[in-house]
């Protein structure tokens, strides 16, 4: 795949980073699009992999949001719904007016958030190791699990990424965010949700347990949940192919259904 195309674009008051890859002519790729979510302190280079197996077939977005990877820091801390509303004022500066929306981690309650507050834009969520299982609502309780998965269920490339990334954020705009990300309730913003939601997760990872997405699967409208074996926390990444296998057949179902 080639590099995918850059936008910088400020909506909201705010100034983040778009990556465009559109698929190849000819192959007639389902609509609508993709767009790609990262989490708290990291950027779009964790969901790269992923990315670039979607745009073989599907024209596929990737977002910066506004304080993560290279992008300014914003003055004040941003909300979940303000950066659900750069989302979607990006994407529309772009066009793109309807998408499919695949969130990872804290970019599951983005995700979330997006659907709630234009959902005739997002057809469907697609929830990526989604946080924050309110059984474990603690600072502690979350670090231990990102520890465990580090160390046990990630490769080393995985862990590269993230650090590097959380180095670039730094510790203040992670701070902030972390707070943030602890009090979204997202397993009650769900039950607002009416598009199809797929919540994925890998097999191994340790912060968002099978338990705890299947809870969180069952406060939706209309859900499912994927397992993907061998992979922990960023399973985008050691399990990418996997991953754009589910999501494109996925997509593709729904689209149908539709």
């Amino acid at each position: 795949m080639s590099r995918p195309d850059r936008f910088e674009i400020e909506a909201a008051g705010h100034l983040g980073h778009v990556f465009v890859s559109k698929a190849p002519g000819g192959l007639e790729p389902p609509r609508p699009p993709i767009v790609l979510v990262h989490g708290i302190g990291v950027s779009h280079r964790y969901l790269r992999r992923l990315h670039g197996l979607l745009a073989e077939t599907v024209d596929t977005y990737s977002i910066d949001l506004p304080g993560f990877g290279t992008t300014p820091r914003p003055e004040n801390t941003l909300s979940v719904a303000d950066h659900a509303t750069y989302i979607l004022g990006a994407l529309e500066q772009l066009g793109v007016l309807e998408f499919v929306l695949v969130g990872h981690s804290m970019g599951a309650q983005f995700a979330v958030e997006t659907a709630l507050q234009q959902p005739g834009r997002v057809p469907q969520l697609v929830l990526m190791g989604p946080v924050t299982d309110p059984q474990r609502r603690t600072v502690l309780q979350q670090a231990l699990a990102l520890g465990r998965d580090c160390l046990f269920h990630e490769s080393f490339s995985s862990n590269a990424l993230v650090l590097t990334d959380y180095l670039r954020c730094g510790p203040g705009w992670y701070l902030k965010t972390l707070r943030v990300m602890m009090d979204y309730p997202i397993e009650k913003r769900i039950a607002g949700v009416s598009v199809p939601v797929l919540v994925l997760r890998g097999a191994s990872d340790p912060v968002a347990s099978t338990d705890w997405c299947r809870r969180l699967a069952g406060r939706a409208a209309r859900a499912s949940l994927v397992e993907i074996e061998g992979s922990g926390h960023v399973v985008q990444h050691n399990g990418a192919a996997e991953v754009a296998r589910v999501i494109l057949d996925s997509a593709r179902d729904e689209a149908a259904a539709a």
